[in-house]
């Protein structure tokens, strides 16, 4: 492993183990998955311009876990950020049936997700992460109560301390004021 490798595997391990500790996103991941009646609920982080890692999961079943898992590169890029810069929230009933990228398609399927609701998570007007809930065992009609609840948690997820206190320095991200885009 190289000194940038070791360095960012240690910039995710000291990230993972801070967000384990803070109950605030421990409980709301909890609460949320609860809530929603979901098979899993997890904290996507952005280590770098749209790469990033599953930090952080709540789950139904240990089998559903994807705890470490990132995504592929080609997949996330600066229009899907612009989106989520500017508050989108993504509902997808059905991936098998919803119009998607092949790549996010393959992506979702090999997760066992049917269903997947996802937010950003956005302190200081920073895109910092999402927050995704994922249906595994069958496919779900996604409610406004649904879409309002994962609002309302990614909100209160960026004012956590371990999230909105996390800053890499050499991180550059667009901000709202810098980067609008209409969904």
């Amino acid at each position: 492993m190289n000194s940038a490798n070791r360095g960012l595997s240690a910039v995710l391990n000291r990230l993972t183990n801070k967000l384990q500790q803070d109950w605030l996103v421990n409980d709301s991941l909890h609460e949320l998955r609860s809530l929603l009646n979901v098979d899993r609920v997890v904290l996507y982080y952005f280590y770098s311009q749209w790469k990033g890692q599953v930090t952080f999961e709540a789950l139904s079943d240990r089998k559903y876990s994807i705890i470490c898992s990132t995504g592929p590169d080609e997949c996330f890029n600066l229009e899907y950020a612009q989106l989520y810069l500017s508050g989108r929230i993504k509902l997808t009933d059905d991936v098998e049936t919803a119009s998607l990228t092949a790549c996010h398609r393959d992506f979702l399927k090999s997760m066992q997700v049917r269903s997947n609701l996802v937010a950003p998570v956005l302190p200081h007007g920073k895109l910092w992460g999402l927050l995704a809930a994922h249906h595994c065992q069958d496919i779900r009609t996604w409610q406004v109560a649904d879409v309002d609840l994962i609002r309302e948690y990614a909100h209160n997820l960026a004012a956590a301390p371990s999230i909105k206190n996390f800053v890499i320095a050499d991180r550059d991200r667009p901000n709202l004021k810098t980067s609008q885009h209409n969904a």
